[in-house]
């Protein structure tokens, strides 16, 4: 099928992680490239999707908005940038949502997914 808004998704995808490393300074630098290379499922990178989301307002987005027509890329870097606050700021924001994260796994689990590696065997593995 062929769509007019072939950048969109519905919430911020994660292969766009990457892609966001070179918009602040150092602390953010560092949390983007930790993150990106961690497996889908593992609890800090679904805490920097949930991040996003809530800065980006995801939620908000529709069909036929401006910032769904820009699509999602453009929103996630336009948005970074233009953060007023902190690079600190950012990282509050993010362990915030890691907390949020690791609440609701306790509460619901992985809904029947594997426990995602710990972060000494990804590292072990890319080593």
């Amino acid at each position: 099928m062929i769509t007019m808004y072939p950048k969109a998704e519905i919430l911020f995808p994660s292969s766009l992680i990457p892609r966001l490393g070179d918009l602040r300074e150092s602390k953010w630098q560092r949390l983007v490239k930790r993150v990106a290379r961690l497996p889908e499922i593992h609890p800090d990178r679904l805490a920097f999707i949930l991040m996003m989301i809530r800065l980006d307002g995801c939620l908000k987005c529709y069909n036929g908005s401006f910032k769904f027509m820009r699509g999602c890329e453009l929103c996630a870097r336009q948005t970074v940038m233009q953060f007023k606050e902190s690079d600190e700021h950012l990282l509050r924001m993010y362990r915030r949502a890691r907390r949020d994260i690791e609440k609701h796994l306790r509460t619901h689990g992985y809904a029947g997914l594997a426990e995602p590696p710990s972060m000494e065997e990804v590292l072990k593995k890319k080593a």
